[in-house]
């Protein structure tokens, strides 16, 4: 498994020889295939051979393309990501309903509750309160919405009373930008495994292609907020500081590891809990580690 992520920037031709990502720009640079994790594609004025592409799907490498603002806009997913696909997609398919609803209760107050240590970090104690009070009210399936109720009180704190998500901010745009690396990250546990990324287990758009990715990417949200919080305005290398998030310390499992490897954590123990019915088999991520505790 890599451990590299790679941002390719400016006009460039990406290649592989002799196992190595060979990127020809201005000057020649290579790096070993078996050493990246995460390759994205910054600049539409990057080519990549067929050749290169097949190498990183067969090495599952995460592949990530932006757009021409240099915003996350589409990612490589393989169409098998293990032998056993078609034996893992029936499976998908026949998931209960009842353990999609109880696994969604899970994640949700997990969120909440990482929440929740974000906005205390930052002494918004009463709303911290406010939060967790959801968080112990979380039934089923969030079937009382609790979700989008912390959601309101905490985005009020860190985006203040006139703030939005929808509105163009600095501040937003860190927190799109960390979301869709995340959200890729996930999506490549999840091919990786061998199951499909298109069935949710709450998210069910037609018209989206990572359902449950952005079911699983959930609970990790706070990870982002924390880098995205501790970034200066209009920090001019926000992207690079926000594609670090995936190196954060985590707490999972009783462990300190990086953010990337407690993605891959949950995402399996999330299949495991699922094919054997039983919500206690997921690894859920502990705290959110802040500078100063690292």
């Amino acid at each position: 498994m890599g451990f590299r992520t790679v941002v390719v920037k400016s006009r460039s031709k990406l290649e592989t020889r002799l196992n190595y990502l060979v990127v020809r720009g201005e000057e020649e640079r290579k790096i070993f295939l078996q050493e990246i994790n995460t390759l994205i594609v910054q600049s539409t004025a990057v080519s990549l051979t067929a050749a290169l592409i097949n190498e990183l799907t067969k090495r599952n490498i995460k592949v990530i393309f932006c757009d021409e603002k240099n915003n996350p806009s589409s990612e490589l997913i393989p169409y098998y990501g293990s032998r056993s696909t078609v034996k893992k997609y029936r499976e998908q398919f026949c998931w209960s309903e009842e353990m999609k609803q109880i696994v969604w209760q899970v994640i949700v107050k997990r969120k909440i509750k990482l929440q929740s240590e974000v906005l205390s970090k930052y002494c918004f104690e009463e709303q911290a309160n406010i939060l967790n009070g959801y968080c112990d009210e979380v039934c089923v399936n969030d079937e009382t919405n609790r979700e989008g109720h912390a959601a309101k009180v905490y985005f009020n704190c860190l985006l203040g009373d006139k703030g939005s998500r929808r509105r163009e901010s600095f501040l937003n745009g860190c927190l799109n930008y960390g979301y869709a690396v995340v959200l890729a990250e996930v999506n490549r546990t999840i091919a990786a495994a061998g199951y499909l990324t298109q069935i949710g287990i709450w998210h069910v758009n037609e018209f989206n292609e990572f359902n449950l990715g952005c079911d699983l990417m959930e609970i990790f949200r706070p990870y982002v907020d924390r880098t995205a919080l501790s970034l200066q305005e209009d920090d001019e290398g926000f992207k690079k500081k926000m594609i670090g998030t995936l190196s954060l310390k985590t707490i999972i499992d009783g462990q300190t590891t990086t953010l990337d490897n407690a993605i891959r954590i949950f995402v399996m123990s999330f299949f495991r809990a699922m094919s054997e019915e039983d919500a206690s088999l997921l690894i859920l991520p502990q705290e959110v580690l802040f500078e100063d505790e690292l």
